[in-house]
């Protein structure tokens, strides 16, 4: 068996190198035929959005920013684990744990906390895994229409947890409605 013959796909083509006719050569034929299919573009339904004033329809399973949850109480869910940062593909979530003292008991849940947790904007792909990941259900991705605001500076594309946890008043809105229901 000759290197020649060997196709891993099975659906190898032979290419022949037979000349041209003359219309061919000319490229008449293949120039009207582009033309005709721009002038049919022409004549069809535009895809534009005016974008302020139209908003386009978000699918089903869209993610919008990361939001770090806190439970009924204000105290943060995040343990510092560190799986969603393990699960990120790209590598866009750093954290570093600590441990709680004494007087933060009504800061966070567990004895670990995430005390520096960060998610690089510009490396983010919006994937979700690391919604996913989060045993404690401490991260998610939500229905916002704002990702990330335009900045020259790339400090400003590395949300911290200012940015990231939920404020209380939500997290005290969210436990009235669970009580509610």
């Amino acid at each position: 068996m000759s290197i020649e013959t060997i196709s891993l796909s099975g659906r190898k083509k032979v290419v022949s190198n037979k000349d041209m006719t003359f219309l061919e050569r000319l490229y008449l034929v293949a120039i009207v035929k582009g033309l005709l299919i721009t002038i049919k573009h022409f004549f069809r339904k535009k895809a534009t959005i005016h974008y302020p004033e139209q908003v386009r329809e978000r699918s089903a399973v869209y993610r919008g920013q990361h939001m770090l949850k806190r439970d009924e109480q204000g105290r943060e869910n995040c343990t510092a684990c560190g799986l969603c940062a393990l699960s990120c593909p790209a590598e866009a979530i750093t954290m570093k744990a600590a441990e709680r003292k004494a007087d933060e008991k009504h800061l966070y849940r567990e004895e670990k906390y995430a005390e520096i947790y960060e998610i690089n904007m510009l490396r983010c792909i919006f994937c979700g895994l690391c919604e996913e990941a989060c045993p404690k259900d401490a991260i998610y991705l939500t229905e916002s229409k704002v990702l990330v605001p335009a900045s020259y500076e790339r400090e400003d594309f590395i949300f911290g947890k200012d940015k990231l946890v939920m404020p209380l008043e939500m997290a005290l809105k969210n436990a009235q409605l669970k009580n509610a229901n």
